[in-house]
This record gives C-alpha cells, structure tokens and sequence, in this order.
C-alpha cells in the first residue's frame, strides 16, 4: 500500500482490507516519519501537529461525546488509510485507541462480535478497557 505504515512498527494494526493504521499513546513520541493523518480521542483539544488533525471528545474510561463524529472521523481514516499513514490516539494507547480501531476493524468488514477479539489479538490484548466499550463496538456495528 502507497504511503502506508510498515508492518513491523510497534503499534501498526493490519486491517483485512490489507490497510494499516497505527494506534498508540500520546504520552509515547509521535512516530518517525510523521502520521498523514491523526485521530486524536481526548477530553481536550490535543496540542497542534504538523499533520492534519480529527479530534473527537472522549474521556478517559468513557465513550465518544458524539458517537456521529467518531463514526464519520473513522470513516475518513479508514479511506485515507488505503495509501496514507494514519493513526489513532489516546492518552495511553489501549481504552478508548482500543474501541477506536475495533469500530475500524468493523468498517473494514469485521464482524461487531469479533472486532474486539481481533484488536486485542492484533494490536493489544488489553485493548477495550471497560464493558461499556465493548458494548459500543456491537453497538457500532448494528448501526453502520
């Protein structure tokens, strides 16, 4: 894939589709070279970058302040991911990065019921930290 992630980056979640998205903590340095396109999951505005930015509220251990704006913001990694590096960003990398890129997985065709499964096999494996996250996800396929 074009300007992709390379599969051996720490962090790097290989889709079905064969795209690649990273996930990871801010508190860890931005990767080298630089994301395209950053999903940025935080309570606060995250500080400005030289990529472009989607911010979508949500604290930590919750769920999307607007579940709409999440939606449409994976939407738009998801395409761009097809040539783009991409990633997706929490304060610590597994909750909210987690349910993030199991709502991806689903996007890219992962059944709801396993997204999680798959994240936690692929990304982490303590991916989706609470019940509440995991019931988003299913939630998240029900409603595409």
């Amino acid at each position: 894939m074009g300007n992709s992630w390379p599969a051996d980056l720490p962090g790097v979640l290989p889709l079905p589709s064969g795209r690649r998205v990273l996930g990871r903590g801010l508190r860890t340095p931005p990767p080298v070279p630089p994301p395209d396109l950053g999903v940025y999951l935080l309570a606060r505005r995250p500080r400005a970058a030289a990529w472009e930015q989607h911010w979508v509220r949500w604290r930590d251990f919750g769920l999307p302040r607007d579940p709409a704006e999440l939606r449409t913001a994976l939407a738009a990694a998801w395409e761009r991911a097809a040539g783009e590096r991409v990633e997706i960003a929490c304060g610590g990398g597994i909750g909210r990065t987690g349910t993030a890129l199991a709502c991806l997985a689903v996007l890219d065709g992962v059944a709801a019921q396993d997204a999680v499964a798959f994240v936690r096999r692929h990304y982490r494996r303590r991916a989706v930290e609470t019940r509440g996250q995991r019931r988003f996800v299913s939630a998240f396929g029900a409603a595409g």
